[in-house]
């Protein structure tokens, strides 16, 4: 704000529920069954962040797994606080068997609890043919696959009122500072720039991550995501520099420093599509789109559009991006038909599911792409996957949670307090590491 059949063994006192695995020395792989419902009788609980039309659409592919192999399934919504209600499920020992994780650093720490089961081998062949190898790496842990990323998001996108530019005679820019041209015409026209949805702190975080990676570069990227690089680095300082100067222009900003801080990202939305329109472009991720869609009405392509975020300077264009790891608890009820149930998300037939329902995008190239429904979610899938390695995952979802995904703290907030007053850039960066190194300490 991812997705059989058994066979009893003789001699085999367990359920053999690894599409293609072998077992008790048998060499013939379970096949994914042709509607045996093997798993009747059995219900796989599932608990990840989704309410409302994600998690309407999340269960159409569970209600597509049940028609297959016969199981039964339960949601689970947790809220943004995934880990702290995942955790008091194990300890009352109600744990569920799979888990949507939102973010790199907290599928770390579920592993380095033992909370995970690894993945299966049919899971992982999946993964190696489908996925650029960056997915797997962020799925895993010390060389072990945790985590299948079944959900993606594309946070490299601008978003943008077709008319609006058609009235100000612009075209969609692709530099950085031919956009912030742009910008400028888009307020001599009588609409300010950018609509920020500063009030929540985590799309600041995605603003300074698009900056910094075209900028300092993917390996300075890794190493700042990993703390390995510290927030003073003269790389940081410049981003923050750069995104400052487009933060304190009051003719960029709708409503200046003041009205984004209190402006969420809904309402940065409406202030482009919405039916009084502040702002002619608003930077979010691919998930701008259901917004604009869902709740101000507007057609995907003729009424709102993007334009991949720009290169900065003499960098490339970045493609950062983030996403929803389904991952299988030890302590669920029923872990081995929750493995299950991973082997069929690993497939484009589970990606087609949610494709075709909308609001989706698989990082699984053997998606076709004509199973998306609009030609704009069609562009955004392609640029994610053709960005093959050089993607980056979101790096506040990479942090600890207490310095990058924790609400009024850590960069969160101090991102916040940069946007209210972006005049010193190496006093913020210092603020940043004293937090970082403190969370990573922890």
């Amino acid at each position: 704000m991812m997705r059989h059949r058994t066979t009893l063994l003789t001699g085999c006192t367990a359920l053999v529920l690894a599409l293609g695995a072998t077992a008790c020395g048998s060499g013939d792989p379970v096949s994914a069954g042709g509607g045996d419902k093997a798993l009747s009788g059995q219900t796989v609980t599932v608990a990840g962040v989704w309410t409302g039309t994600e998690q309407k659409n999340f269960q159409k592919v569970l209600d597509a797994f049940g028609a297959k192999t016969g199981a039964k399934t339960q949601f689970l919504s947790t809220g943004d606080n995934v880990s702290t209600v995942v955790g008091s499920k194990i300890e009352g020992g109600n744990a569920p068997d799979v888990v949507m994780v939102p973010q790199v650093g907290v599928l770390q720490q579920f592993a380095k609890q033992g909370w995970l089961t690894p993945l299966s081998a049919t899971t992982e062949k999946s993964v190696d043919a489908g996925y650029a190898p960056v997915w797997k790496n962020y799925g895993s842990v010390d060389g072990t696959l945790y985590g299948l990323y079944f959900k993606a998001a594309h946070k490299s996108t601008v978003w943008y009122s077709p008319d609006a530019f058609s009235q100000a005679g612009v075209t969609p820019p692709t530099s950085y500072d031919d956009m912030l041209k742009v910008g400028h015409t888009l307020s001599d026209s009588g609409l300010a720039a950018f609509s920020v949805g500063g009030q929540d702190g985590w799309t600041l975080t995605d603003w300074f991550e698009n900056v910094y990676l075209s900028q300092a570069g993917p390996e300075k990227y890794d190493a700042l995501a990993a703390h390995k690089l510290k927030w003073t680095d003269p790389s940081v300082v410049a981003a923050l520099t750069t995104l400052g100067k487009l933060f304190k222009d009051k003719e960029l900003v709708a409503g200046g420093q003041k009205e984004a801080l209190n402006t969420d990202f809904p309402s940065s939305v409406e202030k482009v599509f919405g039916p009084k329109p502040d702002a002619g472009m608003v930077y979010e991720g691919d998930f701008v789109a259901g917004v604009a869609h869902d709740q101000f009405g507007k057609t995907i392509g003729k009424d709102a559009n993007f334009f991949p975020f720009p290169a900065v300077g003499t960098g490339k264009a970045p493609v950062v991006s983030g996403g929803d790891a389904a991952v299988v608890l030890k302590d669920g009820k029923n872990a081995k038909a929750g493995m299950k149930l991973l082997e069929y998300l690993a497939t484009p037939e589970a990606s087609a599911v949610w494709a075709k329902a909308g609001g989706y995008l698989s990082p699984n190239k053997d998606l076709p792409l004509d199973s998306y429904v609009d030609d704009v979610t069609r562009a955004t899938a392609k640029s994610l996957v053709d960005a093959g390695d050089s993607v980056r995952f979101d790096m506040s979802d990479q942090a600890p949670a207490a310095f990058g995904g924790t609400k009024g703290a850590g960069e969160w907030k101090l991102l916040q307090d940069f946007l209210r007053d972006p005049s010193d850039p190496k006093a913020t960066a210092a603020k940043l590491e004293a937090a970082a190194a403190k969370a990573y300490k922890g």
